[in-house]
Parts: structure tokens; sequence; C-alpha cells
């Protein structure tokens, strides 16, 4: 299906006609029927699949340009991804009266607070920044009549559940509800029953969790010869542009200082870097003005880099998930892309159960090892089920503040 033989506004068409979409994604032709008859929705793709675009042109056609309060809310985990959605509902919007704004931690709660009174109707908001927001200041949901909440296991992983269902708790009046996710674990199934009427469910990503469009490759290294081996790699391959992900902040740090001595144009980024820092490297990323950047998983979920041509694991994911994250950096919308990782003999187990789980091809750059000899045991539960910061209720995440909160706020 194509974008011009559906009914949106001539302002909206213009903006897609200059952007280059004209063929809908398969998740876009599978939710945006949906989503424009404002039925609630759950759907599971693969990541580099459209979705932002999916939710965000029926938002704009939704909204009431005349009207300046908060119309449509979308909920991301990251401040990244929030910057990243917000450009996208712009370039989208750019010929409408619609007014997108990000908030998220890290940034002036007051010039937040300026934009919003000045009237903004799509907000994208990572949760601790929207709490504090309802708390101490005068925004208010009550005219929200879209809710999204985008990447929400990446929420469960980062202990963001109470906030999430402290969010759903202030829309109280009729609205529609959207919620994405790559998975949908036990504690995000219960939350949509809890909060979303009468749901469809749009299922893309389980046949084919990787895009067919990714080549994976595997390399069985000794831990000792890990960095002659990647740049024995580099030199042969001269990858277009790369990210080198690492398990650690510190062994992100020790990887980027050796590489920094072997070739030119390197970066480095991790959650430690000020906001102001990773922002700037984002964008010189996605300017194509860095080529090569060692990266801890901050940079694995949902952003979107059209010219990355390769993705190496320098350290073996510590979750399945954070495989498909990391290599979904590559061969998005279709494009070809690589992806390699580096594999110890001590990880055998761990790779066999990745291969199985996410119905993987693999290609052995070198000697294949026998992937049926029994090696250590990594069961699922143990490996791929990890979840950070949520046993404490309350827990918050990465970007909040941490004050006492008595009283909710009203919406």
């Amino acid at each position: 299906m194509r974008f011009d033989e559906i009914h949106l506004k001539p302002e909206i068409q213009k903006a897609l006609a200059e952007m280059g979409f004209t063929e809908l994604t398969p998740v876009q032709e599978q939710t945006l029927p949906f989503i424009m008859e404002e039925r609630d929705l759950i759907a599971l793709a693969q990541t580099g699949s459209g979705k932002t675009a999916a939710c965000a042109i029926p938002l704009i056609q939704r909204v009431d340009s005349a009207n300046p309060a908060v119309q449509a809310l979308i909920i991301v985990p990251t401040r990244e991804l929030a910057l990243q959605y917000v450009a996208e509902i712009a370039a989208i919007a750019k010929y409408t009266n619609v007014r997108p704004f990000a908030v998220y931690g890290g940034f002036s709660m007051d010039i937040q607070t300026s934009k919003l009174t000045d009237g903004v109707q799509i907000l994208v908001a990572t949760p601790g920044r929207l709490i504090d927001l309802l708390y101490n200041t005068p925004l208010r949901l009550s005219e929200v009549v879209t809710f999204v909440l985008d990447e929400a296991d990446e929420m469960l992983n980062l202990g963001f559940l109470a906030d999430v269902e402290f969010i759903f708790s202030c829309l109280i009046h009729q609205h529609q509800t959207m919620l994405f996710s790559a998975t949908i674990p036990k504690e995000i199934k219960n939350l949509a029953k809890s909060y979303l009427k009468d749901p469809i469910t749009v299922e893309l990503n389980i046949e084919q969790v990787a895009p067919e469009s990714l080549e994976h490759y595997f390399m069985q290294i000794k831990p000792v010869h890990r960095f002659e081996k990647l740049m024995d790699y580099l030199n042969i391959e001269s990858p277009e542009q790369a990210i080198l992900f690492c398990n650690s902040r510190t062994g992100a740090e020790k990887l980027y200082h050796k590489l920094k001595e072997k070739i030119d144009s390197v970066e480095i980024i991790h959650g430690g870097l000020e906001q102001s820092r990773r922002t700037s490297l984002f964008r010189r990323f996605r300017d194509m003005k860095i080529r090569y950047m060692v990266a801890t998983d901050i940079a694995g979920r949902g952003l979107d880099f059209s010219h990355v041509t390769h993705v190496i694991n320098y350290d073996f994911p510590r979750e399945l998930d954070a495989y498909t994250h990391r290599t979904g950096r590559t061969a998005r919308m279709g494009r070809r892309g690589k992806a390699l990782t580096l594999i110890a003999p001590s990880e055998l187990g761990k790779l066999r159960l990745l291969i199985h789980k996410k119905h993987i091809e693999p290609q052995w750059l070198g000697p294949a090892p026998d992937l049926q000899k029994p090696h250590a045991h990594h069961d699922e539960k143990s490996y791929s089920h990890r979840r950070g910061g949520r046993s404490r209720p309350g827990g918050r995440g990465r970007d909040s503040r941490h004050h006492r909160r008595d009283k909710g706020p009203s919406s």
C-alpha cells in the first residue's frame, strides 16, 4: 500500500513525499487502519520496522492544532529516543500547525515548563521527567486522546514499571492506548490487561525476529586475541560506519583508547557522559561525521542510524534481547547490514541458545565450532530474563529525581 492511497491531510502527504515515504512498511500497513479507527493496540515488531511513523502519522492527523493542550502523549524509556521520536514527528508535521515537544531529565525543567505553557499538542516524555512535571507544574493530561507506550519491555528492564502504572492511573478519562514492544513479558501483559480496552494485537516478529537483510557473522576467538581479531576484521571489511558494543563502561573505554591508537574517526558513548555530549555524539554519528562508535547498550535500543553498515559485538551480549536490539542498529528499513559477534569458547552455550531462540542462520569467519557438543549450561531463566531495577516498589529509572511523593497529580 502507498501513503498517497490513505486519506491524510495534504500537509502530511506533502511532508511524507519530501521524506521519501512512498510505500508503507508491514508494521505501518497492519497498524495504521486500527490506529486511525482509534482502537487500542498492542504491536510487536522488529526494530527498524517504521513503527515511529506508524504512530506519528495518525497522531498528527488527529490533533486539533487550534487547541494548545497536550492531546497525544508518548512515553519512551530514554532521552535519546525522546529526541529521535520528536524529530520524526516534527518532520511529518512540518507543514501543519501541530507542535510536538520532548521532555526528559538532565535538562532545565523551567525551560520545558515555559514551552508547555506556550502550547504543545504532542508530548514525548521519559517517565521520570513527566511525573516531575505533573507534580511541580500546571501540566495536566485531561485532554489527552491518544496515549502511546513505546519500547514497553525496555521500560520494564530500566525499572520504570511503577512510574508507567502511575502515568496510566492519571489518564482516567476516555482515550486510545497503544503499546509497542519487541517482547511481551508477563508484567507487560498484565499492564495491557489492566489498562487497554479490547485491544487489537499485531505480531510481526514471531517468525522473523531479525531483519532478512541482516547477515549474522560469528568468529570464535581466544580472549587474549580479541582486539587483534577485531583489527583484522576492520582492516579487511572496512565498514562504511560501525557501532562496536561492549558490556560495560570500563570495557568500552579500554577498547576506545586502543582503537584511537590504530584508526581515525572513532568516538565513545555511554551513560556516564553529560546529556549534551551524548546528544552531540548521536547527531554527529547520524550525520556521518563519525565512522566508528564504541558504545554500551545505551545505543542498542530504538535509535535510528540509517548509515550504519556494521554492528560488532566486541563483548557477547549479556541478554538474548540485547543481541536483537544491538544488531538492529543496522539493516534498518530493508537496507543491507552485517553483524559480527566475537565468541570465546566459554560462550558457546549462550550462542547455541541465541541461535535457537532468535532463529538465526549463523555464518562463521574462521573455523565453525561444533555447537552440538555440550558446553557450559546457560538456561533461558539465567540468561535472557535478567530484569534490572524493578524489585523495589516505586523504583525509578535513569532520568529520575529522588523525592518523596505523598499525593498524586490530578489529570
